[in-house]
């Protein structure tokens, strides 16, 4: 893949053709992931007050944007975390074990007072290498 390309993953992902920016970008081998938060339908939050639930959610939404782009967790190099809150956040390292693998990719966690959907308590963004196989 060469220049820049929207990855899309389908179905569930519907409200994303109204949004400025892409669920995913494929540019020159790599993928970069757009801020994931834990909607549902109507855009609704799920897990409100639960960041490992929704901590979960956003981790299989970004397993959907990976597959769509021929990715899987392993070629996953880097993610970013934007937390509103560090109560029970510890307890998402358990999550990051189930889906990703040695060597775990470079992260960054960062405490902000808000995020842009009402109710998320994590947003998670990543960058990751597009095999050789699907290039």
């Amino acid at each position: 893949m060469t220049g820049r390309l929207r990855i899309d993953p389908g179905a569930g992902w519907e409200y994303m053709k109204k949004a400025t920016y892409s669920p995913g970008i494929a540019c020159d081998g790599w993928l970069f992931v757009s801020g994931l938060v834990a909607v549902g339908p109507n855009h609704t939050i799920l897990h409100p007050g639960d960041i490992v639930g929704q901590a979960e959610v956003v981790l299989i939404r970004l397993g959907e944007v990976l597959r769509a782009a021929g990715c899987d967790y392993c070629d996953v190099v880097a993610t970013r975390e934007f937390i509103v809150t560090t109560e029970n956040y510890k307890s998402t390292a358990d999550l990051r074990r189930r889906y990703f693998t040695e060597p775990f990719p470079a992260a960054s966690g960062i405490v902000v007072p808000r995020l842009l959907q009402p109710g998320a308590l994590i947003e998670m963004e990543a960058t990751a290498r597009i095999p050789e196989s699907v290039k």
